[in-house]
């Protein structure tokens, strides 16, 4: 069954032309079923038409529904470029689906540096401030440590060392002699 379009647009309007006749038999059929003088012959004629009709419609919509079920699966058929279309729009929509989680995961890592970075950076300043600050203490340190008796409570450096008569202590409380 090699149709196209036209062919199918015409086949379906053939079917709602029998499914006309068909109602109209139907309803012939009951209009002569409610006179009262009912004619035998007239009504089993109206009604061999709508069953005649009835078998009809159903074989001719039958075959499109086996059409349609066809085409809507993706299973290959003749007259068809439906299955290589909707496989086209699916590989499309993979690939856009792809590009985005690619482009999410790119914005992420972009921002993980960003932070491991200013982390890094902060560090470095820190440490940096914290040499200089113990290069400071030891200047200061080595000024003051050679006169006798001098207290320095400055609270420089690293460890907030005092030093009292060349023994000097930090915070912990650990001593040492300078």
């Amino acid at each position: 069954m090699n149709m196209n379009p036209l062919d199918k647009i015409h086949a379906l309007d053939e079917i709602e032309k029998d499914i006309i006749l068909c109602m109209q038999s139907a309803g012939q059929a009951l209009q002569e079923l409610g006179k009262e003088k009912t004619s035998q012959k007239s009504a089993e004629t109206q009604s061999q038409q709508f069953l005649k009709s009835l078998s009809s419609v159903e074989s001719k919509l039958s075959e499109q529904i086996n059409y349609l079920t066809q085409v809507s699966t993706g299973q290959p058929h003749e007259g068809s470029g439906y299955a290589s279309a909707k496989v086209l729009q699916m590989a499309w929509h993979r690939i856009q689906h792809a590009r985005s989680r690619v482009r999410e995961l790119e914005e992420t890592k972009a921002k993980h540096s960003h932070a491991a970075r200013q982390q890094q950076q902060k560090r470095q300043q820190e440490h940096a401030a914290a040499q200089q600050q113990a290069a400071a203490a030891a200047a200061q340190q080595q000024a003051t440590g050679g006169s006798s008796g001098s207290t320095d409570v400055s609270g420089a450096g690293i460890g907030n060392t005092s030093s009292v008569s060349g023994v000097a202590t930090d915070s912990g409380g650990s001593m040492s002699a300078s």
